[in-house]
């Protein structure tokens, strides 16, 4: 962010209280605002910007895109082989469906041995090898279940550097949208539809005019009456009587001085030292940046 410079004729009467013979104001400058430049954060042709100056916008606004096709189409080659990548997991029900099947027949011939056994029809070694076996089916299908999930396992950990990518993709998709960051009127428009833009080029500036700054310049004798936070009366000229007069508030006022600005005619009045003071003041709209204020502290 920047500020908007004092404009050069504005500076002719800055900071000369002693020079006031009316005695209507005791300093005097020029309104600015917190200029912003909204920069494009893509690179590619703009395909909608509609945008105009002098226009208001809000925080959030869409104001159109740049031109996202390769992206996308890079991000469809990721999805597809993700795609690719997880068709080879393993079916792990259809792979372990033939040794559940054994292990459901070996427990039924483990249930019918069992009953011989008790029926003293068998001997206990008869059961004893169905138990058994029983046994080794169970730990076949704890080892094809451990192999297959590892399996699986691997191929799921091969597609997260593509998600990753997918994600920076998704990202890049995002910043071609261009959306308005700051609330304000548009001041300059530096791009047009089709033009070629990239990432980092101003697009437009935007400044929040619902209240401007005026900078002023005081002499050394008028700053112990100058606080942070103090109300004043700004003036600014008017057709319909001699000036309108605003409420506003001391934000800033610098700690340190500086010679009269050079564009003060007279060589004594460009060897005193002034300070800076910022002073907030609510626009009712006919406030301009770059206008002529006046101030009565």
């Amino acid at each position: 962010m920047r500020r908007i410079q004092i404009s050069t004729a504005a500076l002719l009467l800055l900071a000369i209280s002693c020079s006031d013979t009316n005695g209507l104001y005791d300093a005097s400058g020029t309104f600015e605002a917190t200029e912003v430049n909204i920069a494009s954060e893509a690179n590619g042709v703009i395909k909608q910007l509609n945008l105009e100056e002098g226009q208001t916008l809000e925080i959030g606004e869409y104001l159109g895109y740049v031109d996202s096709t390769q992206v996308y189409l890079q991000k469809q080659q990721l999805e597809a082989q993700i795609k690719v990548l997880l068709n080879r997991r393993p079916d792990i029900a259809v792979q372990l469906s033939s040794l559940e099947e054994q292990l459901r027949q070996a427990k039924r011939e483990q249930q019918r041995v069992q009953n011989l056994v008790n029926g003293k029809a068998a001997p206990q070694k008869a059961l004893d090898d169905a138990n058994s076996q029983v046994e080794i089916i169970e730990n076949q299908i704890k080892a094809q279940k451990s192999t297959l999930s590892i399996s699986t396992s691997s191929l799921v950990n091969e597609t997260e550097p593509l998600q990753a990518q997918i994600r920076q993709l998704n990202d890049k998709l995002e910043k071609c949208k261009i959306i308005n960051k700051v609330k304000g009127t548009v001041l300059t428009k530096f791009a047009e539809e089709n033009e070629t833009t990239v990432q980092g080029a101003p697009l437009y500036s935007i400044a929040n005019l619902e209240t401007l700054t005026l900078r002023a310049y005081i002499t050394g004798e008028l700053l112990p009456e100058v606080k942070i936070g103090q109300q004043v009366k700004v003036l600014i000229d008017s057709a319909s009587e001699d000036y309108k007069t605003y409420e506003g508030t001391v934000e800033w006022v610098s700690d340190k001085a500086e010679f009269t600005p050079k564009t003060i005619q007279t060589k004594e009045e460009r060897a005193n030292l002034v300070y800076a003071v910022k002073i907030k003041v609510p626009n009712d709209g006919y406030l301009k940046i770059g206008m002529y204020g006046e101030v009565k502290f």
